[in-house]
């Protein structure tokens, strides 16, 4: 990646341990009579900084493959990770998401 490339790339890869916790903590889209209930970030949660890490590092290896996209693919595993980690701990399998429906005090 090239040096001009690597500020934007470790903007991105910042806000995945905000924006992927909060998804599977408390991240869901409700409908009522066809009509999305949440309409802005008013009534749709998201992490707050006193939820965020304290620190987060990122660290950027040097490629010669084309440019693509850096921070989504950390995503999409997180939930499912979260989630056998939760296992590995508890012996308690999740099976929903938000994980703020089982009752873990999250």
């Amino acid at each position: 990646m090239g040096p001009s490339n690597q500020p934007r790339a470790t903007n991105e890869c910042l806000s995945l341990p905000s924006s992927a916790p909060a998804l599977a903590r408390i991240g869901e889209i409700t409908a009522t009579d066809g009509v999305v209930d949440q309409s802005n970030f008013d009534t749709y949660p998201v992490s707050r900084m006193n939820q965020a890490p304290y620190q987060t590092n990122v660290y950027i290896t040097e490629s010669s493959a084309p440019p693509a996209g850096v921070g989504e693919p950390g995503v999409p595993p997180f939930a499912p990770a979260l989630c056998n980690a939760i296992f590995a701990a508890t012996g308690k399998r999740i099976r929903e998401l938000p994980l703020s429906r089982n009752k873990l005090g999250v």
